[in-house]
Formats: C-alpha cells, structure tokens, sequence
C-alpha cells in the first residue's frame, strides 16, 4: 500500500477526497508566512524555526493557520438563507460516557470530555461533511468524534443501529441522523494541547511507528542502560552468576524520600522511616522522633535543604533533600525491591557530576498559582529541576531521537509518544505503595511534590504493551479531514458564518491554569502559550471575575460571527460558584446566542479537583445554546421594542425547544418552556441588543396564556402540544424539577407552584415555606404575608390562591410600585448596599434601562457586593450592557 493510501482509508469517494485536499495541499510554514498571523491573538512565544519544526501544515500549525482559508473553501458549504432547510432540536438527554476507552486514555491531560459522548452531539446536529469547530479543543477529543461519526462499529457502540443506507436510529428505532465523518477545525491556545490533539487526529503509517518506537527505545537503552541497573541482592547478599561475577537487575523506579528536621532536637529524619508504614502502605499522621522521642506530625516538622551549583542556569540554588530509600527492579521476569546500597548511592553520585550529550529545557518557571508549590516546598524553579539527574539524561536522549527523522509526521507521533515521559519521569510522580504501577502517578490538574516520589524508568512506561496500546487506539485511518492550529478562540481567522456546529469545553474561572500547568510539556516543545488572552481568573496574571468574563465574551462573539444562522452551539461547564455560572451564561447571551436547554453530562470518574472538593460540581453541565437565524433578527430589527417583537421571539424560540423528553418513565418538566424562563429569555434578547422591552412580567404571562397552548406548566406552539399530547399519554407522571428557595424570585415562584395544587391558607404554607427557605446573607425578604399580599388574593376562607392573569397584571403594578419606591432609596444612598431587596434593584434596573439611564444603574451596581452582581444573572445583564453603552 502507498503512503499516500495510508493517510484516508475508508470508502472510495472519501479516499478520493482526502487524496484530493492532500494533493492541492502541500504548503510550506515559512517566516513570511508567520509574518502574516504574528498579530493575531494567542501567537505563542517561541522562536521561528521552533514553530515551523513543530508544525504540520495546513493539518497543523503551532501559531494561528494562515491556510485555514484553504481549509474551508475545500470542506465548507456557503450558508444560504434562501435555501436553509437546518431545523434541529436541542439534544435533550443526559449523556453518561465512562473514561476507560483505548483513545481516551491514550494521552493524559488535565482535563477532557469522552469522544464518545460528544459523538452522540455531533450526529444530532450536523450531517457527514459538516465542519465542527471547537476553539479550546485540549487534545482534540471534538476531532475525533467528529472522525468516528463516519465509523460504523463506533457508532453501533453508542447503543445506535445502522443501517445498510447509512441511516443511524436512536435507541428507540427512529431516525436522527447519517454516517458519516464530519470535518472539524481545532483551536487552542496551549501549544502542548494543540500537538496532542493533532497528533490524535493525524493518520500515520502504522507499521512504521511501531517499529520506530522500538527502535527509539532500544538505541536509548544501549547508550543510558548502564544508569538503571543494580546488584541483585536477597538477605542482604549481593548475587553473582556462575562467573563470580555480580548478577545485574533492570531498575523499574526508584523512591526518593523528603528530609525533615525535628522541631524539638533538631535532628535529620528521613520522612520514609519514620512516617510510612511499609506493610499497610500508609502514612501516620503522627510520629516519634527516632532521636529524642517527641511526638511529632508533618505540619510541625521543617523540611531539610542543601545549597547545591546548579551549572545549567550558573548559579547556587537552595532545594529540598531527598533521599533515595527504595529501589524496584527486575530479573528477569521477576520483580523485588531493596534499599539502595553503596553501589547505587555511587551510581547516582556519578550520574550527577556528568555532562548531558543532549539538550534540554532550563527555562525558569512562571510566576503563576500553580508554579507556586514546588517553588515554596522544594525550591524547585526551573524546569530541569522537576528531575532527577538520570531522569533528565534519558528524557532529553529519548526526545532527541525522532528529530533525525525525515518524515514530519511520524517524527512527531514519535515525539507525541516520548512526550508522554515528560510528567511521569518527573518529581511529580508521587510513590503510591499499594497501586501495583507507578505509571503516571501525578495530581492532574496540579504541580503537586509530594514527600515521596517514584523516579520511573521510560521502560517501565513505555514498554512493549504500552507501544502497542497505543498503536491500537490511535492511529486509525482516520477519513475525517481535520486541521488543528494554536490561537486565541477570539481570533480564529474563520470568515463569518462558514461553521455547522461547535462543541466546545472552555476554561471555567480558576479551576485550571492550563498555561502553567502545560509548561512543563511547552518546555520540551520549545513554544510556549502567550497567555494573555487566557480565558481563566488568576491573580498573577491581574485577572479577576470581570476580566474573566470579558474573555470568555469575546470568544463567544467569535462563535456566533463564525456559526451559521439557526445552528447549534454546546457548551460543556464544570464549576461549582453561581458566579461563574452567571458569567457564562452572560458572555453567551451578549454573544446574541439564546439558551434552549441545559443538561448533565457524567464522565464517571472526576477529576482530582471534582474528587477532593467538597464543593466542586460532580457533573458537568452541558448547555445547548443557539444563532437565532437571519429572518428572526431581520424582523426584529423593525419590530424591535414592540408587542409584536415579543411574540415574535417567543414564538421562534419555542420551535428551537424540546417538545418532550422521557427520563426513567417519567415526562419531564422541560425548564426552559416555564413562564418565567420564557420571559427571562426575551428580555436578555431586548436587552442584548440595546432595545427597551415592552411589557412586564405580568402582562407576558398574561399574553402567553392567550397566545399559547399550557401543559404541565409549560408552554407550546400549536402543532407542538399535539406531539406533547400524544407522548404525554404514554407515560404515567411528570417529574418535576427542584426549586430552591434563597430571594424574593424563588420564593414568589415556590409559592405559585404550591398554591396552584391547591388554595391553602397562611398556617397551612408557612411551615412548608420555612423548610424550603435558604435565605442568602445580603437579601432583605420581606416576610410571608407581604409575599402573599403583592403576590397572590385570599378567598373567603382565608386561603391564598393563584390569580387569574387579568388580577395577576393589576397586583403586578402594584408590587412594581413599591419596588420602585424602595429602589429609590437605594439609588440615593451614597454607602455600600448590604443588605438589600434584590427584587427592588431588579425593578429599577428594567426601569432605568427602558427611560436609557446607564448611568444609574452602573452606579448602584458598583455599590452592591461585587459577589452578588456577579451571581445573579439579571443584575449582571443591565449592568454590563449599561457599562458598555455609557462607554460609546
């Protein structure tokens, strides 16, 4: 088989594709060429020739792709409006997708959504030859989703059925979708990611990376073996061969141990002698001092350090002592342990007072959260300090050797597969006693030392099965054509409107600092990400909640100018403050997206952060969100700010919602069909785009009933309630969501949810509405019975009932006026709100926006808690825009 077949296996007319986008696509990265995107956002930091060497093109750039236009005119559709038959519910269903898969697990990486739950999005909403765009692709799990919609066994794993046409039936029989690979563009800021994710999405030549591999492996052997032997010893007694000579082991990893000094005596103590327990293969939370006796914990104990030449950076450095103490290695097939000897301690002393033969990294670490740790704990601050002498040696040995291949891309599956050592060969890698493999025992999502580390040979990572693994569960001839490049997701260099659907997982707050804790793999790379637009909050870098978000909405206004009209956008969020959530949810609104539907997504096993937190979110939230098409926000350009825009919108919105969705037998309240979530979206819609809205709550509910079919308490389209009917019969209850009660918002809608199953009077709800309350610190709630008064009428048995909307409207100006009038007081304060009725800011805040008083509603929103504008989704949304007009 030629190589050029290699590259695209799959039916003739794709391989006649991808033969073709090969052929007409043989570019060269040059200076001239990096001249031409050095402007643009997120162009890493790195010399020249280190972009061009690392690059692939146009598959891969390590800068932004000065040939995606190639891409698209290649794979792309045009949109056209007049011709737009794309009509696509949002995908309403909790997705669960485990992360034991072959692919997954190929690479490690802080974090990543499973391939096989975005699949079940993309065949939901595109077609084969669709372009997906992710723009924090992280490894490129999006890309080779996007691939294995066009593999048959992938997608009959998904529980799907095939058919003989291409046809692809849901769980349940019915048609969604065709096989077929779609093509996907991904993006991401970190150099480390986007080399990954190409390397996932680039077909090579199977058999001779297997053999390179070895190769590679068996050369580094030959030169730096002699590093990892050790005398066999049994009873204390070196072995010898019939020769006399001393029986030699292979050694798998050796454990260092911290140094510590006792608070009482100030003698040295090993913190692997005293501490561990070696049958239990546990850590005692205390300890005596093996020299004076005194109980002691590690909180009380200072860490012991020595100054030491460091002769890469030419200077003293100050670090933490570590000491070996235990040595795993083998006999052949058989495996033992040992403390180190004089012979090994000799080893190492050699090891150290020699030259390396080949380059490596001794950049200095970032200032950042996460770089922060092993400076202050170990003294660690440059890269070539996260190893040990003979770990360095190898490492840079191993990374040399594919360099002197001319195939581009083997060459760089190969470093894909060495880059693998840079984590687990470091001093991250904590020794975990009791786990029969030290592969890979690092904190993700952390540059964590701990006090007991494992050095690991590269052998014992990446033996023979590992090599295979691999070869298995990544280089399939993918047929999908996929290009990766490193920028900002602000600035992809897309023209407008060329993309079906974007998948995308961005950076979330301060859970993650990927530019520091991908530094160490950039080190290796030698490109480095440019930070500056990094989406994330972090101090060192001067970035806060607002700066956050103002990144993350200029990413997201790259999305809506890059997405065609009427298609989808999925956004997976893992984080567990309101305020992150708010922000999100704000940067995607102002984008001019509108939210249809929010759902779960379990990877099963979380991350380090997700498991040790008790606060962290155990299921991502996936929200599907939409571009409102053209004639939409045509007609609203001249029914903007009227009773007819209203309907308009909420009319066109409801088509893009899910009619009916089953959980566990049950029908499920779809949220987003509610009264009041219908009225939140149209007045983040007026408000968004600059224009007053026109009617309040009350009279929106009270048109909604006129205008639309009610079930369930939600609200339909004419045709849609047949369909819900008709499904509704079929199951026996409804589920109904969860209402927490912390505001005034809440407790208005709990309350209307309880006194539409039935009147009840005061003495009959104030219990109930006791236990549900959660009142937050800074909200001033009135109390039940004003609650009831503006809110709700009393029958001649003292019973509170919901009104009828043309009563609900008359109460609604009356609660209104009162807001008004408290708002007042607020607005002619000068101090600091902190305790203060969030409903009364809200009022006056739709009150300002509507007479184009920006300036009110920017200064009161400065006096309120900075935590609270940023928790609550409506103060957040005046605010911002009000900021934004007072600005032009």
């Amino acid at each position: 088989m030629a190589k050029e077949e290699q590259l695209f296996i799959d039916t003739p007319e794709r391989n006649k594709e991808g033969r073709e986008w090969q052929e007409r696509s043989r570019f060269r990265l040059t200076k001239e060429h990096l001249d031409l995107v050095r402007h643009i956002e997120g162009f890493p930091i790195a010399k020249d020739e280190d972009i061009i060497n690392l690059s692939d093109p146009p598959y891969y750039t390590a800068c932004p792709n000065p040939f995606i236009g190639d891409f698209i005119k290649e794979h792309g559709k045009p949109y056209d409006p007049d011709n737009d038959a794309y009509r696509r519910q949002p995908f309403a269903a909790d997705v669960s997708e485990g992360k034991n898969d072959p692919i997954y697990n190929a690479h490690s990486y802080h974090t990543k959504v499973p391939h096989r739950a975005i699949m079940r999005y993309i065949l939901h909403y595109t077609e084969p030859g669709d372009i997906v765009l992710d723009g924090f692709c992280g490894t490129g799990m999006t890309g080779v989703a996007a691939s294995l919609c066009g593999d048959r066994k992938a997608v009959e794993s998904l529980g799907y059925i095939v058919q003989d046409d291409g046809t692809i039936l849901d769980e349940k029989g019915r048609p969604f979708s065709k096989l077929g690979a779609r093509k996907a563009i991904l993006i991401d800021l970190s150099p480390a990611a986007t080399f990954i994710a190409y390397n996932y999405n680039t077909p090579v030549d199977v058999r001779a990376f297997e053999r390179e591999a070895r190769r590679i492996l068996d050369e580094v052997e030959r030169e730096c073996g002699w590093m990892y032997r050790t005398q066999h010893v049994v009873d204390g007694k070196v072995q010898k061969d019939a020769k006399g000579n001393p029986i030699m082991g292979k050694i798998n990893y050796t454990v260092w141990s911290d140094v510590f000094i006792c608070s009482s005596c100030s003698g040295e103590l090993v913190f692997w002698e005293v501490a561990v327990d070696k049958e239990e293969g546990k850590v005692r939370n205390e300890f005596p001092c093996p020299h004076c006796g005194a109980d002691l914990t590690k909180r009380t104990l200072e860490r012991a350090t020595e100054r030491v030449y460091d002769r890469d950076i030419g200077e003293f450095i100050t670090r933490a002592r570590q000491v070996p103490v235990l040595i795993n290695y083998s006999v052949g097939n058989k495996r033992y342990e040992k403390e180190p000897d004089d012979y090994d301690l000799e080893l190492i002393r050699k090891i150290e007072e020699s030259e390396i033969p080949y380059w490596y990294p001794t950049a200095r670490m970032p200032e950042g959260y996460n770089t922060e740790q092993p400076k202050v704990s170990h003294g660690i601050t440059h890269v070539h300090h996260f190893y040990t002498r003979r770990n360095l040696w190898v490492l840079a040995a191993c990374m040399s050797k594919p360099k002197s291949l001319g195939n581009l891309r083997l060459r760089n599956r190969l470093l894909f597969l060495v880059e693998q050592l840079v984590l687990g060969m470091s001093r991250l890698a904590r020794y975990v006693p009791r786990h029969y493999s030290q592969v890979n025992q690092y904190l993700s999502g952390t540059l964590y030392i701990a006090s007991q580390v494992v050095e690991v040979s590269p052998w014992y990572i990446l033996n023979s099965t590992k090599i295979k693994n691999l070869t298995r569960a990544l280089l399939k001839e993918y047929v999908g054509a996929c290009t990766t490049y490193c920028s900002s997701a602000d600035s992809t260099l897309l023209r407008d409107a060329c993309i079906d659907y974007i998948f995308t997982d961005p950076p979330f707050g301060g859970n993650l600092m990927y530019s520091e804790l991908n530094f160490l793999w950039e080190a290796w790379l030698r490109v480095f990400t440019n930070n500056k637009p990094e989406a994330v909050e972090n101090k060192v870098q001067g970035k806060g909640p607002r700066e956050y978000q103002e990144l993350m909405e200029k990413c997201f206004a790259e999305y809506y100018r890059v997405l065609k009209p009427g298609r989808w956008m999925t956004v997976v969020f893992h984080n567990s403050q309101n305020r992150i959530w708010n922000a999100i949810q704000e940067a995607i609104l102002r984008a001019g997206f509108v939210i249809a539907d929010v759902r779960t997504l379990d990877k099963k096993q979380g991350t380090f952060k997700q498991v040790t937190s008790t606060t962290a979110v155990k299921q991502d939230l996936v929200i599907s969100a939409y571009k409102p098409n053209g004639g939409l926000e045509k007609r609203f350009q001249l029914e903007a700010g009227t009773e007819e825009g209203v309907w308009d919108f909420v009319r066109t919105h409801l088509k893009q919602l899910p009619v009916f969705v089953e959980k566990s037998g049950k029908a499920e309240v779809i949220a987003e069909r509610q009264n009041f979530l219908l009225y939140d979206r149209m007045v983040a819609f007026h408000v968004q785009r600059g224009v007053t809205v026109p009617m309040g709550a009350a009279e929106f509910y009270a048109g909604l009933k006129q205008r639309f079919p009610e079930r369930d308490g939600m609200y339909f389209l004419p045709d849609q309630v047949v369909e819900y009917d008709k499904k509704r019969f079929m199951v026996q209850e409804i589920e109904q969501l969860s209402l927490f009660v912390t505001d005034e918002k809440s407790s208005i809608q709990w309350l209307r949810s309880e006194l539409e199953k039935k009147p009840q009077t005061y003495q009959e709800i104030h219990p109930k509405f006791l236990r549900e309350l959660h009142k937050a610190p800074h909200e001033k709630l009135p109390e039940l019975a004003e609650l009831l008064e503006q809110n709700f009428l009393k029958d001649d048995n003292g019973r509170w009932y919901v009104p009828d909307p043309g009563r609900q409207s008359d109460l609604e100006k009356m609660r209104e006026k009162a807001l008004l009038k408290e708002f007042e007081e607020y607005k002619e304060g000068r101090s600091r709100l902190k305790v203060f009725r969030t409903e009364a800011l809200r009022a006056g805040f739709k009150a300002c926006w509507a007479a184009k008083d920006y300036k009110t509603i920017v200064e009161v929103a400065r006096r309120i808690p900075d935590t609270v504008l940023q928790e609550d989704t409506t103060l957040l949304m005046y605010y911002d825009n009000a900021l934004m007009r007072l600005d032009e």
